[in-house]
């Protein structure tokens, strides 16, 4: 997906504006879920003298389908027949005399996870096992592992994937206010659609509110820049929602500002708790381990402050000055521009001075 340079600003402006003259306008999701065939239903809101149109986009902006529509109750299904059974979530975007307005709706395939394959295997240290998942289906995450591709010669076949219907919501981010800042997410439901919403929930829930940061790796054993931790109630290291959810194949790459989910070692160990990437270098590794779901749109001084602290504790990553997650609001996503996308960028690493040579490095888990 592209996202707009300084130049095109105005334009956002522009849109904005619009936005304001034409009062209420936009999309709201009526139907939650909706089997094979059947409609899923929404209402367009706007006022009349207007052109208005629906235009489907897959994950990078692209146009699928575009529909005339009129303010009140639609079929998506039915104007927009191309999105009756996507192989991941498209976005259904409201479009007002050419303009791109308010936040888009989400559709969502329910189908089955493929099937996860795993083997053990030891860490770095040589002493320590682990589950490392080595592919999804019937396909090896590494195709040129010489080791995986024998264990593959033992797999079953892989398990149906169903399609079960479709879920509309509307497209939404998360905003994270924390003691050190502000940090906008925006989630990817066309990555980790189940991840991203079990998110958005304990969001909306309150679940977050006054969470700790409890765990804080600023540079692994190799010295590259790893991450923060928090979404724990309990801030151990040990809490969660009280369920585990399962991991799923994102093919996001960690990357800084990149938010995934946290785990035990048994891969659908998920909950609650969440991490943000503080480097390319030092997180990559855990892509195909770990399910990234989300990127940070604002926040990059805010993940940095919280990584910038002494560590007390260098086995836990437990830092002696901690900040927490205030409040977390669930607020609509920014309008999708067909062929472009959204208006903002994943935040970027800014200039920082050079660490001290002295910095200690702290063990990741």
């Amino acid at each position: 997906m592209r996202t707009l340079s300084n130049s095109t600003l105005p334009l956002c402006a522009a849109a904005l504006a619009t936005h304001a003259a034409l009062g209420s306008t936009g999309l709201t999701p009526l139907t939650t879920f909706a089997k094979p065939n059947a409609p899923l239903r929404a209402r367009v809101e706007c006022e009349a003298g207007h052109t208005v149109e629906i235009v489907a986009l897959d994950k990078d902006a692209k146009e699928i389908a575009r529909a005339s529509v009129q303010a009140g109750e639609i079929d998506l299904v039915a104007l927009l027949p191309e999105i009756s059974g996507p192989a991941q979530a498209l976005r259904v975007q409201l479009i007002v005399d050419g303009t791109a307005l308010a936040a888009p709706l989400v559709v969502v395939p329910l189908r089955g996870r493929p099937t996860i394959r795993w083997t053990t295997t030891m860490r770095a240290d040589g002493k320590t096992p682990y589950t490392k998942v080595i592919g999804w289906g019937d396909r090896l995450l590494d195709e040129s592992n010489v080791e995986h591709q024998k264990l593959k010669l033992a797999w079953t076949p892989a398990d149906p994937m169903p399609f079960s219907g479709l879920r509309l919501a509307l497209d939404e981010d998360v905003v994270l206010n924390t003691t050190a800042g502000n940090i906008n997410v925006r989630l990817r439901m066309d990555e980790a659609p189940s991840t991203a919403r079990n998110f958005i929930e304990l969001a909306r829930s309150g679940f977050y509110d006054g969470t700790p940061f409890h765990r804080v790796v600023p540079l692994d054993r190799e010295g590259r820049p790893f991450v923060i931790q928090g979404g724990d109630p309990i801030g151990t290291g040990d809490g969660g929602p009280g369920y585990d959810i399962m991991l799923e194949p994102s093919t996001l790459a960690h990357d800084f500002g990149v938010l995934s989910i946290a785990r035990n070692d048994w891969p659908d160990s998920g909950g609650s708790q969440f991490f943000f990437c503080l480097s390319r270098e030092g997180t990559a590794r855990l892509d195909g381990q770990y399910c990234a779901f989300g990127e940070s749109t604002t926040g990059a001084e805010a993940i940095l402050k919280i990584a910038d602290v002494e560590i007390e504790d260098i086995a836990t990553g437990r830092p002696k000055r901690i900040e927490f997650v205030t409040t977390a609001k669930v607020v609509p996503a920014p309008a999708w521009t067909p062929g472009v996308g959204r208006a903002d960028a994943r935040v970027t690493i800014p200039p920082r001075a050079a660490p001290a040579e002295d910095a200690a490095l702290t063990g990741d888990r």
